[in-house]
């Protein structure tokens, strides 16, 4: 009358979990025979396995019972709250200690989501908990997770999203054993996929109809890498076969290297679209050679606030074949849109960028050319890095890279000791990246004004610098202030930069969350 889904024996003894399920012949309103226990035996259709092999057989059937378990365990977790209100868990928070971190997990209405409510500086803010296709739990822009209390205990250690790290459980006193369950000392089934953004944005200030909801990062095709199906990772090679390239006659671009063209490559099993770069046929064998050293080192570059190089193709011209990003450049599309474009987009954006320019400190890799003209927007709430031209990898040793002889240098975005030593760091590109911000949240103005190169420099030794564009929030123009300290070992590095970003983009969302206009808005605020 009841099956047995799982059966073993441990060789050192002890229990083995069995999952039993009922005859599907039994039919609804049918019970099991009386007594049935008393007869009840083991009839395998199959001999049983032994030794090394029985112990192999229970631990293929290990993860679907660690499964079972951990997915409900969050339910008896003190964090747990399973019917309360956003009103009711601020309330709760607020009431005594209001300690940076204290938190607690909530369902909502929507079926499958819980809000993350979370105090910091005496402000409780909410975050969205939702489950993608495959079931994984993630906050929007967070690591994913097979389970609610493994998403908690990495929040514990890393704030990955939130605006600060969760520190102490507000506890559910009304719940039955409330203790906390035991668990293992670390999940040891994380998995971690690439981030993406944008958890928040400005859909807020500017809600969208509710049949054109606000475009996403991780809702587009270049948010995750067109490799990250393991079947078109086999194929992954820097040098592509030119028939699976087709080249359209549509120029996205030019400049003295030679064009971009617009393109579509060929996939095992799918297509893509690509912008090319197409070499002048006079390119000189030295820039051609010290490109594909560049190519080498970029090919292995995986992040989605990065245009990836998908490869290099050489037939009636030497071809570097780049991710897609439509929308152009950031400095011109803001241009004019003050009305149009809110500073939290603003914030968004520029949000996008650190993170990216964050990936690369971390693999010992100077961009050089970090502008706001290299910042290439997907749509509006979506921008990669761009343009590794002038980009160099690091030595393991090593914290700047000299170049040999100043060329044609965008010396405005240019740190101090890049132009009087031709030394680069990634603290050379913090400084880049405070000129891209003044730039973005100057709406698409041109730093230093009518100043020539040497006057920039002078006008910065003494210890002048741009001042606040109108727009620009004070927050903003104090980081931008600290991008721009002249030693660069005293500027902060792009993690503390990426974190303060956050905390003010996300203090923006939070600020909204009262709001009738939050229909549309920040997904991780919302909630």
């Amino acid at each position: 009358d009841c099956g047995l889904s799982f059966f073993g024996r441990r060789p050192a003894g002890g229990a083995v979990v069995c999952l039993l399920h009922l005859n599907p012949q039994l039919g609804a309103g049918r019970t099991a025979r009386p007594n049935a226990r008393a007869g009840l035996r083991v009839a395998p259709s199959h001999p049983l396995p032994q030794g090394e092999a029985l112990e192999q057989a229970i631990l293929s059937q290990a993860p679907q019972v660690e499964k079972l378990i951990a997915t409900t365990a969050h339910q008896r977790m003190p964090w747990f709250h399973s019917s309360l209100t956003r009103e009711e868990a601020e309330r709760k928070l607020y009431s005594g200690a209001q300690t940076d971190g204290k938190f607690l997990l909530r369902p909502r209405k929507e079926q499958g989501t819980y809000a993350l409510s979370l105090i910091y500086g005496k402000t409780v803010y909410h975050y969205l908990i939702s489950q993608d296709k495959a079931g994984k739990y993630c906050i929007p822009e967070g690591t994913k997770f097979d389970t609610l209390w493994q998403l908690v205990e990495y929040l514990k250690l890393k704030a990955d999203g939130l605006i600060y790290c969760l520190k102490e459980a507000c506890p559910n006193t009304s719940a039955e054993g409330a203790a906390a369950p035991t668990l293992p000392a670390h999940p040891s089934t994380f998995t971690h996929v690439s981030r993406g953004l944008s958890a928040l944005g400005s859909g807020w200030a500017r809600p969208a109809p509710a049949d054109e909801p606000r475009p996403m990062p991780m809702d587009t095709s270049v948010y995750e890498s067109p490799y990250s199906d393991p079947e078109e990772l086999k194929n992954k090679k820097l040098f592509l076969k030119r028939e699976n390239l087709l080249v359209a006659d549509i120029e996205l671009g030019c400049g003295n290297f030679g064009s971009v063209r617009q393109g579509v490559y060929r996939m095992r099993k799918k297509q893509i679209d690509v912008a090319i770069k197409v070499l002048k046929q006079s390119t000189e064998k030295a820039d051609k050679d010290e490109m594909m050293r560049e190519a080498q080192i970029m090919h292995q570059l995986d992040n989605p606030y990065i245009v990836r190089l998908i490869g290099v193709c050489q037939a009636e011209a030497l071809m570097l074949v780049m991710e897609m990003a439509g929308g152009g450049p950031l400095h011109k599309f803001l241009v004019g849109k003050k009305e149009e474009v809110p500073v939290s987009n603003v914030a968004e954006l520029l949000h996008q960028v650190s993170m990216g320019m964050k990936y690369l400190e971390e693999k010992n890799f100077v961009h050089r050319d970090l502008a706001a003209r290299n910042v290439l927007l997907v749509n509006r709430h979506y921008a990669k890095i761009s343009d590794f031209g002038l980009s160099k990898a690091l030595g393991a040793d090593d914290s700047y890279y000299t170049a040999r002889s100043a060329g044609k240098w965008p010396l405005k975005w240019y740190a101090p000791e890049c132009i009087n030593f031709r030394k680069f760091s990634s603290r050379s590109d913090v400084w880049s990246y405070g000129v891209t911000m003044w730039e973005a949240f100057s709406y698409g103005q041109k730093p230093y004004k009518k100043m020539k190169g040497p006057e920039v420099l002078e006008f910065i030794k003494q210890g002048k610098r741009m001042e606040c564009p109108p727009e620009c929030p004070p927050e903003m123009y104090a980081l931008m202030s600290d991008c721009w300290i002249y030693k660069w070992e005293d500027r902060p590095d792009f993690q503390t930069v990426e974190q303060r970003m956050r905390t003010y983009y996300y203090s923006l969302a939070s600020r909204a969350e009262g709001s009738p206009q939050c229909a549309q808005g920040p997904e991780a605020a919302c909630v």
